[in-house]
């Protein structure tokens, strides 16, 4: 061995910032619980009985048009559409918000905030809860920034689990702006430094591709100055601004498969979840009408949970059985043999997979994911959820 110490030492010093940077991002956060779904509705639509009402129109919509799933999965979607039919409320602000003057929007948002108030005292709530606000853009930006501070200050603080959806992002200073507009808001409501969080919505092509040809999305989450609670996804802005004809947008096309993935890889690095769009064909109307959508709704579900999206936008209470039912499938479905190879990793052994401790992460993450939203039990999975909050670290 002819290698002398000062070698070592010279590796060690060329790469000790990147050692640094690995230390400080550490593995990806996957033990926090992520919704399965976003459900967007109108400000001026959101009422205190709003959860539990989306829940019962859903059950009914279940019994018009009886669904085809199996008794077991049926029983387990009903007990969620009582239990918990929304999982993350947006009060939306913007393109869901049909609004006529500013009194009108001001006004939604009063009664929206006490709303969502009263819903929490009462237990009626949803786990996660947040606002989308109008983009940062000169025309809506003061709309935005103020519609923010009101429902602030009627809703008497910051609800728990609560996130901002910032819009119509294109460029990094636009989230810095946002990231300056929360710090102001902290201090003028006394709220810890940080608190305030926001999800970056990518709905525009720039904000995925530069013009200098680079990728945007790892700016805009730096630009967030570690706020960003997550990436969404626009499905019809983005690919009809990437010139797809309105028949063929959808979250299966190309440019959103493309989109979503750099969204996915710069999620992955940055350690921020990364939640799919939606689709706007809802099942309403002639019953083959309903099972149509129906069907289309849940194979999009599917799929993209079996490419890592683990949340997903819903727009109509006819939404949720399909959502719940497919998210449920899925868990159930991979659980067995998630476990398995879990234990078996735990134990050295291996079972025809050589797992390694990405692998470890992965599989702990997939069986929390599960127990979080229902779909699995304790006993189905063989680990307690708090073992599998540090495995998946």
């Amino acid at each position: 061995m002819r290698l002398t110490g000062e070698v070592y030492a010279e590796m060690d010093d060329l790469l000790h910032r990147v050692d640094a940077e690995f230390r400080a991002a550490g593995p990806p956060r996957v033990g926090a619980r992520q919704p399965v779904h976003t459900v967007y509705v109108p400000a001026d639509r959101v009422t205190t009985r709003l959860v539990p009402d989306w829940g019962d129109a859903a059950l009914a919509a279940m019994r018009a048009v009886p669904p085809p799933f199996a008794a077991d999965l049926r029983e387990a979607v009903t007990a969620k559409l009582v239990r918990e039919p929304i999982e993350d409320l947006r009060v939306d602000l913007e393109d869901g918000f049909v609004c006529h003057d500013e009194e009108e929007e001001e006004r939604a948002v009063r009664l929206a905030a006490r709303a969502l108030a009263e819903a929490r005292e009462a237990g009626i709530g949803s786990p996660f809860v947040g606002i989308r606000i109008k983009s940062l853009e000169r025309a809506t930006r003061r709309r935005a920034a103020r519609s923010l501070d009101l429902f602030l200050d009627r809703y008497g603080g910051l609800p728990p689990n609560f996130v901002v959806t910032l819009p119509k992002v294109s460029v990094p200073a636009q989230v810095e702006t946002m990231a300056v507009l929360c710090a102001r808001l902290e201090t003028a409501y006394g709220l810890p430094d940080g608190t305030l969080r926001f999800e970056i919505q990518v709905e525009t092509p720039r904000a995925v591709l530069g013009p200098d040809g680079a990728a945007t999305v790892p700016r805009l989450v730096a630009a967030a100055a570690g706020r960003c609670a997550g990436l969404h996804f626009g499905t019809y802005d983005y690919t009809a601004a990437c010139g797809v004809a309105g028949p063929y947008q959808s979250l299966e096309h190309p440019a959103a498969d493309h989109a979503k993935a750099v969204m996915q890889v710069a999620g992955a690095v940055l350690g921020v979840p990364v939640c799919d769009g939606s689709t706007n064909v809802l099942p309403v109307g002639e019953d083959a009408t309903v099972r149509d959508a129906w069907a289309l709704h849940a194979r999009l579900v599917r799929r993209g949970l079996e490419r890592g999206f683990y949340q997903g936008w819903d727009l109509h209470p006819a939404q949720l059985p399909t959502r719940f039912a497919s998210t449920y499938a899925f868990f159930r479905d991979g659980a067995p043999a998630a476990a398995g190879r879990l234990r078996a990793y735990l134990h050295g052994r291996t079972r025809g997979v050589l797992d390694e401790p990405a692998t470890r992460r992965a599989l702990a993450g997939f069986l929390l994911r599960g127990l979080d939203c229902g779909a699995l039990r304790g006993h189905e999975t063989g680990f307690e959820a708090a073992e599998l909050r540090r495995l998946a670290w």
